[in-house]
C-alpha cells in the first residue's frame, strides 16, 4: 500500500500572493498525489488581483480562492511547511520539514512585476513534486 499523502502548507504573510500562486501551480501539476494548502500569518481581505491574472495567463484559476488564517493545527499536520517571508510568526513543531523560498512580494505590484515571480513559484513547486512524489518526475516533460 502507499504511503500516506504528502500535505505542503505554503505561508506567506498575506496569503495573497506567492502562497495562493505556488498552492495553485501545486494542486494543477501534482493533482491528487499531494495534498495542498496555504494560509498567512496576517491574512489580506482579497487575493491580489495581479496574482490571479499572471496565473490565468498559464490556464490557472486562482481567482476563487480567498487568504486564510494559519492556524497551528494546519502546520502540526503538514508534511512540508514552506514559508516566504512570513519571519517568526509560523509555528515550528518537531518532525515537520520546513523551508524558505525567498521570493519578492508581488503586493501593490502589476502583472508585468508578478510573472518572473510566478515563473521561479512554478520552478520551486516542480523541484517539490519530483522530490515528494518521485513517480511524478518527468511526467509532462
Amino acid at each position: 500500500m502507499a504511503s500516506a499523502t504528502p500535505s505542503v502548507l505554503f505561508v506567506c504573510v498575506h496569503n495573497a500572493g506567492r502562497s495562493q500562486m505556488a498552492a495553485g501551480f501545486l494542486a494543477h501539476l501534482a493533482g491528487d498525489a499531494i495534498e495542498v494548502r496555504s494560509a498567512g500569518s496576517a491574512p489580506a481581505e482579497t487575493i491580489n488581483a495581479a496574482a490571479v491574472e499572471a496565473m490565468a495567463e498559464v490556464g490557472i484559476d486562482i481567482s476563487a480562492q480567498s487568504p486564510k488564517i494559519l492556524t497551528p493545527d494546519a502546520v502540526e499536520t503538514s508534511t512540508v511547511v514552506i514559508t516566504m517571508g512570513c519571519g517568526d510568526a509560523c509555528p515550528v513543531f518537531p518532525g515537520i520539514s520546513y523551508r524558505d523560498w525567498a521570493l519578492e512580494d508581488p503586493a501593490g505590484q502589476g502583472v508585468d512585476a508578478v510573472r518572473p515571480i510566478r515563473d521561479d513559484i512554478k520552478a520551486l513547486v516542480e523541484d517539490l513534486i519530483a522530490e515528494l512524489v518521485p513517480a511524478h518526475a518527468g511526467n509532462g516533460r
